[in-house]
């Protein structure tokens, strides 16, 4: 696998949209995740902005990142946000590949499942609402995992579907009881 750890840094940044989050209440029992994260892009230099610019109001200043390299094919070592910068590390091996690690100097540490920019809408939803349930112990790649399954499944019933509105196969033969003629028979 190639993975780039360096990018040139500016101190101007584009405005991006604002980051789609879900997050556990405040107050609730801990869970391994805290909630989800949907970004745009695989692009941690422009999505990681939008992200701190979210939490930094409710849960203290973010001042480093960890991610797993295996979905973000560029890893900054920082990444200039309002008012400050965030540091970036990774961990291949030590850190679920769809979790992304948020720390704060002064507020702790925070979990959020990664939901890779390409999933659907409704896909999102439900992975969003499910790393936000207070005291799930589901870990990130298993919330993955899960609705890679109802995904699969659901192909599945439109392929059958599909293949039973184009004549699929032929109903099953009609069985006579034993001991009763058929209207062939009884003439």
């Amino acid at each position: 696998m190639t993975m780039t750890t360096e990018r040139m840094m500016t101190d101007e940044r584009v405005p991006s949209s604002p980051a789609r989050l879900s997050l556990a209440p405040a107050g609730a029992p801990p869970g391994l995740l805290d909630g989800a994260w949907w970004p745009r892009s695989r692009d941690l230099f422009h999505e990681l902005p939008a992200l701190t610019d979210r939490l930094d109001g409710c849960w203290g200043r973010i001042t480093r990142v960890t991610v797993n390299p295996t979905h973000w094919p560029v890893i900054p070592p920082k990444v200039p946000v309002t008012g400050h910068t965030v540091h970036v590390g990774w961990f291949m091996d030590e850190q679920d590949p769809h979790k992304l690690i948020l720390l704060s100097y002064t507020a702790g540490r925070w979990d959020l499942l990664v939901i890779p920019p390409e999933t659907s809408a409704a896909s999102a939803a439900r992975l969003m609402s499910a790393a936000a349930t207070p005291g799930s112990l589901l870990t990130a790649s298993r919330l993955m995992a899960d609705e890679d399954a109802i995904r699969d499944a659901a192909e599945d019933r439109g392929q059958e579907s599909e293949w039973d509105t184009e004549g699929g196969a032929a109903p099953p033969p009609l069985r006579h009881p034993i001991g009763h003629l058929t209207p062939a028979q009884e003439r």
